[in-house]
């Protein structure tokens, strides 16, 4: 059932202040490191009870995404029953630790900082925590690209698909992306462990992703134009958009690449190119080859990008799910 309008407003606008102030609170247990430790201890018995990997894989990852969404939801309705402002406060909590806009954007200053006080060597080592790929072969242009890069795609991850989840959805449906998301960068490898068995996770979180992906290139290109360049913005807005339409499904993954390609226009940098993955050369190709490589000024600009783009993401899910609430509730 749908929220009525204004308690909708207050636990989104509430859930999306938390995490721009608080960020990602390390002193107190989060719900993520919970499903982590879930996915750790179901894999074995999962892979015990069916011998067909394949087959043990989709019904680990369909248990797991249902627990969440079934836990979440009977948890809001039993403080809901206590007293609604409980239900709301924990509404309100489980969805600030579905969004890491805040975080992110700490952990990308990070590397920034590290570059600028302790050189290359540094930004390897903060970079190194919030990517997947081999850093000892990054120059500085590489660990700036890998940070705008990994600023791009966990707009999506971190922040634009739980919201659309929680629109459309609920709290409890942006609660069970999260398991998704967590159980593809668990289990979703191309390797021999889990080329099988994680084979279900890594195609649920395309699905799960494939329309905050491409809702990304337009909200993206909508930030560009009120980034702090003057006329620029507007033609960086429309460089933001030619380039995620244009280049976005040349990235391997399905998804990954529209915030990308989107990120590279409204920066005018070059992203994408190959990188080191478990000592392994991985090709990749390039997304806004149009453009020079990201300079000093990006990661910073990124972050502004990302959290406009938040802003602009924030205000079309209220634009559309206000109307439709209203119009349910009166009738």
């Amino acid at each position: 059932m749908l929220e009525h309008p204004i308690y909708f407003c207050t636990v989104i606008l509430t859930a999306v202040f938390m995490d721009l102030v608080i960020g990602d609170p390390r002193s107190i247990p989060h719900p993520i490191v919970w499903m982590g430790r879930a996915i750790t201890f179901s894999e074995p018995g999962f892979r015990r009870i069916f011998k067909n990997q394949l087959l043990a894989g989709m019904v680990f990852a369909f248990f797991l995404i249902g627990a969440a969404w079934l836990l979440s939801a009977a948890l809001i309705n039993l403080f809901s029953y206590i007293h609604p402002l409980a239900g709301l406060a924990l509404e309100t909590v489980l969805l600030f630790f579905c969004l890491s806009a805040g975080s992110l954007e700490k952990a990308a200053l990070q590397v920034d900082d590290a570059l600028l006080s302790r050189g290359v060597a540094g930004g390897r080592g903060k970079v190194s925590m919030i990517v997947g790929r081999d850093v000892k072969h990054l120059d500085e242009s590489g660990v700036i690209r890998a940070t705008v890069e990994t600023v791009a795609e966990n707009f999506v991850d971190g922040f634009l698909s739980p919201l659309f989840f929680a629109v459309i959805g609920g709290v409890p449906l942006a609660v069970a992306y999260k398991m998704v998301n967590t159980l593809d960068s668990m289990v979703g490898y191309k390797n021999d462990r889990y080329i099988l068995f994680g084979r279900a996770g890594a195609r649920i979180d395309d699905i799960a992703n494939y329309v905050p992906a491409r809702l990304s290139v337009l909200f993206i290109s909508m930030a560009a134009a009120l980034l702090p360049q003057g006329a620029r913005g507007f033609k960086r807005a429309g460089e933001a958009l030619t380039s995620g339409i244009s280049e976005g499904h040349l990235h391997k993954s399905p998804n990954a690449g529209f915030p990308e390609a989107a990120f590279a226009g409204a920066l005018a940098v070059r992203l994408g190119g190959g990188s080191y993955y478990h000592g392994t050369f991985v090709d990749k190709p390039l997304l806004g080859s149009r453009f020079p490589e990201p300079g000093r000024k990006s990661i910073q600009m990124a972050c502004d990008l990302m959290l406009l783009s938040s802003f602009v993401s924030i205000l079309a899910a209220l634009m559309v799910s206000i109307p439709v609430r209203f119009i349910i509730f009166a009738s």
